[in-house]
């Protein structure tokens, strides 16, 4: 029998090695070795499991991602309450769009360029873009656009 590593807010991480138990002048303790590889292994392990992610892994992933609620709302499409509820109701599985946008956004934060994660934080800004205009200008390279607002 391993360890059950509750402290990532999980209730089913357990550890098979990787840990040491000790004494503490307050009862046993336990010291893991690499906690951010740990972590990485289990937000792999989530991304890739077959089942819609509940929202005990959404929160999981969010803390990860190093987002607030209100940012991954954004992110998201949804408002901030909807990311709350979804926490809150722990084992209830998270649907569409933003089960599959949350792996995404992961795999990017993992290992991307972060192109992925610019596009998302772009898109949330949707909502909140005045007039632009979007200046094309033909380099060596190609085509290149940038995005100035209108004044």
């Amino acid at each position: 029998m391993g360890y059950r590593y509750k402290e990532s807010g999980l209730d089913n991480v357990e550890l098979v090695n990787g840990y040491t138990v000790h004494q503490t002048p307050y009862g046993e303790g336990v010291s893991i070795q690499d906690t951010a590889g740990l972590h990485q292994a289990i937000a792999r392990g989530l991304i890739a499991a077959p089942k819609p992610l509940n929202g005990a892994e959404l929160r999981f992933l969010r803390i990860e991602l190093d987002m607030t609620q209100r940012t991954l709302a954004a992110a998201l499409g949804v408002d901030e309450q909807a990311v709350r509820r979804w926490e809150k109701k722990r084992k209830a599985p998270i649907q569409g769009p933003a089960d599959r946008l949350v792996r995404l956004l992961y795999v990017e934060y993992a290992g991307g360029d972060g192109s992925v994660r610019e596009l998302v934080e772009r898109l949330a800004e949707l909502d909140r873009i005045e007039a632009e205009t979007i200046h094309c200008k033909e380099t060596a390279k190609g085509w290149t656009a940038t995005i100035r607002k209108v004044a």
